[in-house]
Formats: C-alpha cells, structure tokens, sequence
C-alpha cells in the first residue's frame, strides 16, 4: 500500500478508498504528513472492530496500520508514471493486492475495511464491490470541495479497479462446505463453535478400517476458511477434510448472537 500511494497515488494527489482517501484529502489540503491522518482517523474504528470482529482480527489489522503509516513515511513520494490515468491504474492494482492479502489472511488495512468486514457479517455481499459504494462520498467530497473533477473521476476508476482485485483475492463472498472426518468430535466442535456458522455431526464408519468415527458438516466463507484450517490441524491433525465449493446456499448462514 505504501508504494501505491507514495509512487503512484499521492504525486498526482488522486485518492485512495476509505480512511486512506481522507487521509489523503487532508494531506492535500493541510500539506500535513498524510501517514500522522491516516493512524489517528483509524483509531476509533479499530476499537469499534475489536467488539464486533474479534481479537486477531483487530490485531492484524493493528499491524497492518502501523507498518502501512511506517512505510508512508520512509517511502518518498516520488512519481513512477507522468500519466496520472496511468498511476490511477497501477496504483489501484498495487493497493488492491495489499488490501486482499491483508484481508484473505484475516486481518485488514483498517478503515473501511473494518466497516465493510462487519457489514458482510450480516450482509452476504462482495467486499470489494461493498468497499466501492462506501468510497463514492470520498469521491464526491474531491469533486466539489476541491473542484477538481478530472483527478476525482481517476481516483474513482482507481478505487473501482482496487476493488476488483480485492474481489479477486479476498473472495469472502464465495461459499465452501467442509466436511470432516474426525475421532475428536467434542474438541472440534468447541472450537468450530466459535466461529458464527452451525456445524453439523453426523454417525460415520469407515467401510475399509470398520472403525467408527465421526464427520462434521460446516459451511463457511472462504475469508474465514484460513481460521477453520488453523483450528481442525491444532485440535486434530490427523483429520481428513473435503473442502467443496458451495454453489448456493438457502436459510440462515451466521448463528444467531454470534455476529
């Protein structure tokens, strides 16, 4: 992220989504150090996360913060391209890549992505496209406080753009179906039921071996599947999980209290 604003963004002052974009914005205005509004605009959203989101989420998005705020301020701000479309685009897939890392992983860069992350909790919906509609009024705040149209429809590409990759790698809106193979069923399920999804149990017995043992249906999306694996291979390594792709689903997808 900090080379996509440093090299890209920032020289031809056009805006990133969300907290970043006002950043940004006052930054442009103020010629104050952008990284200094980028921290202090994310704090109270980091603790509003923390409630709704959970601890690690909150603290990779914390790590993220901090070292995206370092590298603003040791990268210089340098152009890259002299076409300012051309470094609406580069910098829109360079931050996007950040962005989807961060949030595949289970974290986030903070800001909007925090807002987005708990509103897809209880909305199933693309990220990336969510991200978008919550940029536009950071768009519109370029447009007419700063009467610049043109740099305000590049940064508006840019984020769409940025969007997109986040969409490509972070894939929350997608579905898969797991199916595990377990002799721990109790541990299991304690831990699974952290998680805001249902599990299932149902009776198994291997047609081969004859020994019994048990198998857990769970549906969940594929931001959360990083956690799901972390837990089934620290509580039962010796597990056989079928991961499928879920083409549909109908009814209820998160447990009620959970989210």
């Amino acid at each position: 992220m900090g080379v996509g604003f440093n090299y890209f963004l920032v020289p031809h002052q056009l805006l990133s989504g969300g907290v970043s974009g006002m950043a940004m914005i006052l930054g442009y205005i103020t010629s104050w150090d952008i990284s200094l509004f980028f921290l202090l605009l994310n704090l109270p959203i980091i603790f509003w996360g923390f409630a709704i989101l959970g601890r690690r989420f909150i603290m990779l998005s914390v790590v993220s913060i901090l070292t995206t705020t370092l590298a603003l301020r040791v990268i210089p701000i340098k152009p890259l391209a002299d076409d300012p479309l051309l470094s609406a685009v580069f910098g829109a897939i360079i931050t996007g890549i950040g962005v989807g890392i961060s949030l595949r992983v289970g974290g986030s860069t903070g800001g909007f992505d925090i807002i987005g992350s708990i509103i897809i909790r209880k909305r199933d919906f693309p990220l990336g496209t969510l991200l978008f509609g919550l940029n536009c009024i950071v768009i519109l705040v370029q447009g007419f406080y700063l009467g610049d149209w043109d740099t305000a429809l590049r940064s508006m590409l840019s984020i769409y753009l940025s969007g997109k990759v986040i969409d490509v790698i972070h894939i929350s809106h997608i579905k898969v179906t797991v199916f595990i193979f377990t002799r721990k069923k109790d541990q299991l399920v304690e831990q699974l039921l952290r998680l805001p999804h249902g599990v299932t149990a149902v009776k198994a017995e291997g047609a081969f071996s004859g020994k019994e043992n048990d198998m857990l249906i769970t549906v969940t999306s594929r931001y959360e599947l990083a956690e799901l694996r972390k837990i089934i291979r620290e509580t039962d390594p010796d597990a056989f999980v079928n991961i499928v792709e879920t083409v549909g689903i109908m009814g209820k997808f998160n447990r009620p209290g959970i989210t």
